[in-house]
């Protein structure tokens, strides 16, 4: 039995190693087109930041150890031209010519590609870079040594541009990002984007959002926008998403869908009989909406090709969908997400509610206690957790991983604040911010609380709700929403004449506790009471011009 797997790294080496360890006799061909089958991409960035210093760390295997401890036959610099589905041959190019290469069962792990928009002027650019891979970086590397820029632009706010941004500004070098979409890093919602972009002015780093570069000029020296600005750089990073590398499987004529990924069953097969693919380059089921979906992330890949192998060697796997957990250091904050978005539910026309809760990284009395703003979206009637966002400087990581098990084990908020944690003072608290977002959502099913939104707060006002802020007078003095009248939660019982009976009171305070507190004495009192979720840190931070000081 010959096993031909094409492209290597995360899905391609999971499925040939993982073969090999159920079927010691069997042939086990990788095929890869570039210098190195097995590294680590997500550490590039890190590598330009210096954080790795050494290259040859991001070199995870070599052909000569997988040779020794696998038997596998790696291929670098072999690229697969063609497939012959009908006759079962792959055809191979390498520095000496070409061969042909048959197979019994054939794995596509052919991962994803940047995306290259089509701008005027980018051929003729000499600074113009992408990060996909240990050449790309090696290029990069090179240019900045060699060229010593002063100012870079990163076209593109997702995840890999975001790692790139702080890494070149580590460098010391004067960063500007660029993103089309209404605000940096498009995975996640608006209001916690906002907590990423102001870390990044907080970092001297520029954020133009909502345009896009349109054209290169003077050699890459200078870009046009589509708002008419023009900047200088020194160096440009197009980091503007990737797109499924599915050219060898269309001249097989396997079928391919959405954005052109390739089409696999539950069990990998294609269309075409024999072959089976994983990775970046197919589609898989949305776990909880289970429409298709492109999800480019090393975990499922890792999975996808590890199920693949097993498949392959009569064990019944199936692939049962991905969240797209995901998460990204931007400096000092952390910023991960898991399974679906506000905005992804509205198109879905799901019901949906959400909650933001701020919690502590480990108990507040102990030292280093950093905070944490988590958001929880699910179904109000039935309580399925659809999706999770978080920020915060630490502990962002744990929370959002609770979450994702909790989706994938079909919890519901019911179940959140069941779920018991490792307690110490040093790592967490007694009430950890995902029971903590457990109770809130809770109290919004059962009908105990009722919630407002930011996007909702401006509506509200113009249809006559009354706006009672109940933080201290010290902090009312910082800052706080137009229109609000003040109230401190502790002096409230003693002044609720102060307040109308015949309107819709929206009660803020500074995260979300204090207000909820106030929303309760207010409604036992005969009063109409809405609590603005997030409160004033949150609306703060996405509205700061609708801030009065």
């Amino acid at each position: 039995m010959r096993f031909v797997i094409i492209g290597g790294v995360a899905g391609g080496m999971s499925a040939a190693t993982r073969l090999r360890r159920l079927n010691e006799d069997a042939e086990i061909v990788v095929l890869e087109k570039g210098p190195y089958v097995s590294f680590a991409n997500c550490g590039l960035p890190y590598y330009v930041s210096g954080e790795i210093q050494q290259r040859q760390e991001l070199l995870v295997q070599t052909p000569e150890q997988l040779k020794a401890r696998f038997q596998l036959d790696v291929r670098p610099f072999s690229e697969a031209i063609s497939i012959d589905a009908e006759n079962k041959v792959v055809q191979v190019r390498n520095d000496e010519g070409e061969y042909s290469l048959s197979y019994d069962k054939l794995i596509l792990s052919p991962g994803a590609k940047p995306f290259i928009p089509p701008i005027e002027g980018l051929d003729q650019a000499s600074n113009v870079f992408t990060l996909r891979n240990v050449p790309d970086v090696d290029q990069i590397m090179k240019f900045t040594i060699s060229q010593n820029p002063k100012k870079a632009m990163v076209i593109g706010a997702g995840f890999i541009g975001l790692e790139m941004a702080e890494s070149l500004a580590k460098r010391g070098i004067d960063v500007t990002i660029v993103e089309k979409a209404p605000h940096v890093l498009p995975p996640i919602d608006e209001e916690m984007a906002a907590f990423v972009t102001k870390e990044l002015k907080a970092n001297q780093v520029t954020v133009l959002t909502g345009t896009s570069a349109t054209a290169f000029t003077n050699n890459g020296g200078r870009v046009l926008l589509e708002n008419g600005e023009e900047i200088a750089t020194d160096l440009i990073i197009l980091s503007v998403g990737v797109q499924p590398e599915n050219t060898l499987a269309l001249q097989a004529g396997i079928e391919t869908g959405m954005r052109g990924g390739i089409l696999v069953d539950e069990h990998y097969q294609t269309s075409q009989k024999d072959i089976y693919a994983v990775g970046d380059a197919i589609l898989v089921k949305q776990f909880t909406s289970q429409e298709d979906a492109l999800i480019s992330l090393a975990s499922p890949a890792n999975r996808q090709g590890r199920q693949v192998a097993d498949v392959l060697s009569g064990i019944p796997r199936k692939n049962l969908g991905s969240l797209g957990t995901a998460i990204v250091r931007v400096f000092s904050q952390a910023v991960a997400s898991t399974g679906l978005t506000e905005r992804q539910l509205r198109a879905l026309g799901l019901e949906y509610k959400s909650v933001h809760v701020q919690g502590k990284s480990h108990a507040g009395y102990f030292p280093h206690a950093e905070g944490i703003l988590l958001k929880l979206l699910f179904n109000p009637t039935t309580g399925e957790l659809y999706g999770a966002q978080a920020i915060g400087k630490d502990g962002v990581d744990k929370r959002i991983d609770i979450i994702a098990t909790a989706i994938k084990g079909r919890l519901t908020v019911e179940d959140l604040p069941e779920l018991e944690f490792s307690y110490a003072p040093p790592f967490g608290s007694a009430k950890d911010p995902v029971n903590m977002a457990g109770y809130a959502a809770l109290n919004i099913m059962e009908g105990i609380s009722e919630s407002i939104q930011w996007y909702e707060l401006t509506e509200k006002q113009a249809e006559g709700a009354f706006l009672l802020d109940v933080r201290t007078t010290n902090e009312v003095a910082q800052g706080s929403l137009k229109g609000a009248y003040h109230i401190p939660l502790d002096d409230l019982r003693c002044r609720l004449h102060e307040l109308p009976k015949d309107k819709e009171i929206i009660v803020s305070c500074q995260s979300g506790l204090r207000s909820y507190l106030a929303e309760r004495i207010l409604k036992q009192s005969g009063y109409q009471a809405k609590n603005l979720d997030g409160a004033f840190n949150l609306y703060s931070t996405i509205k700061p011009e609708e801030i009065v000081k």
